[in-house]
């Protein structure tokens, strides 16, 4: 890419788009084709391909998603399925027909069967069932990554598709109904804490900045608790989903966007293409090849925090995924390697979500 190349950042306000955006400028970029959801609805192939025709981006990252957390993804699985699949049928068709130089597809580690070998490498796509809770979500990804590569076979582009593990950083959500888990127990332990040293200016100004179900900081204070206990959130408790076994890995949101970057900037289609007739598993896991239980990385946030409660478990909801473990040697070897500890990373998001408030 050129510092004054056409970019089009799909999803440049979410977790990941937004740091993408902000990496790109950083490194001089300057001339960026932006567009809200409000102005423009990615499942809508004719305003897509209208845009496309108008715009003609040449690079685009294809960050846009319909995400969530275990809740959501067991809840709203038409959704997670339908918006995904229209997204990216929509963008990837339309940078094809319109000559886009190089296309970055935002895909997820959950696309890995349920019991992948650990830490999971590309080629264990498609091996064998995926894990229930996500499978409409992992099952559209999985169509964008064999999308990228077909057109890549067929049409001679050059679009690349890379599975970020879990992610966090500035610009998360912090929705207690469909975030991810880690900004999800940051928001819990710290509305707990609220609760446990009575501070209820603090609580109450965290609901009128993210209301929880329509209950924000104005509400009566027995709604404001029942809304909270809804969520185990109470006065010295916080109750977590599932034993707390499972392991995880953490990626720093813009560190993420630095390697999408770097690929942007480097990597081709040909350099991760395989020999031989069959071409599959050209994608790239980012992660940190690093990972903690649920409940370390709870007991980390608790520290961080200063919640001097009880943290608990509720053995009765599901786990998900007990390991999910990302083999992050084909990064290495293209020269990207991943520098914020989750330690650190935990401080700074939570400081991040204050000064939000």
């Amino acid at each position: 890419m050129n510092k004054d190349s056409k970019i089009f950042v799909a999803g440049h306000r979410g977790l990941v788009g937004s740091a993408i955006l902000k990496n790109l400028k950083q490194k001089g970029y300057t001339n960026f084709i932006l567009r809200t959801h409000a102005e423009l609805d990615l499942t809508d192939q004719c305003a897509v391909n209208e845009f496309f025709a108008t715009e003609k981006p040449e690079y685009v990252f294809l960050s846009a998603a319909h995400v969530g957390g275990i809740m959501a993804n067991s809840l709203y699985r038409a959704d997670f399925i339908y918006i995904n699949l229209m997204i990216q049928n929509n963008v990837i068709h339309a940078s094809y027909i319109n000559n886009v130089k190089k296309l970055l597809f935002l895909g997820s580690t959950c696309i890995y069967p349920r019991e992948a070998p650990q830490p999971m490498p590309e080629d264990c796509l498609l091996t064998s069932p995926l894990e229930y809770t996500n499978e409409p979500y992992a099952i559209a990804k999985i169509a964008g990554i064999k999308m990228c590569e077909s057109y890549n076979l067929q049409y001679g582009t050059n679009y690349i598709a890379v599975m970020p593990t879990n992610l966090y950083g500035p610009n998360d959500n912090f929705n207690l109904e469909t975030s991810h888990v880690l900004p999800a127990m940051i928001r819990k332990i710290h509305l707990a804490k609220c609760l446990h040293s009575n501070d209820w200016d603090a609580l109450r100004k965290d609901l009128n900045a993210r209301p929880v179900e329509g209950i924000s900081g104005d509400a009566p204070e027995k709604d404001i608790l029942a809304v909270l206990g809804k969520y185990g959130i109470s006065q010295g408790k916080v109750q977590l989903w599932g034993t707390g076994k499972p392991l995880r890995e953490f990626l720093w949101s813009e560190e993420m966007a630095d390697a999408s970057v770097y690929i942007m900037e480097h990597i081709n289609f040909s350099d991760v293409r395989p020999e031989g007739n069959e071409v599959r598993n050209t994608h790239i896991n980012i992660g940190t090849g690093k990972e903690l239980s649920i409940k370390e990385v709870a007991k980390l946030i608790q520290d961080k925090i200063g919640f001097q409660g009880e943290l608990a478990f509720d053995v009765s909801k599901p786990d998900g995924t007990l390991r999910k473990l990302t083999d992050v040697s084909k990064l290495h070897a293209l020269g990207w390697h991943h520098q914020i500890e989750i330690a650190d990373g935990v401080e700074i998001l939570y400081n991040w979500y204050l000064n939000k408030q």
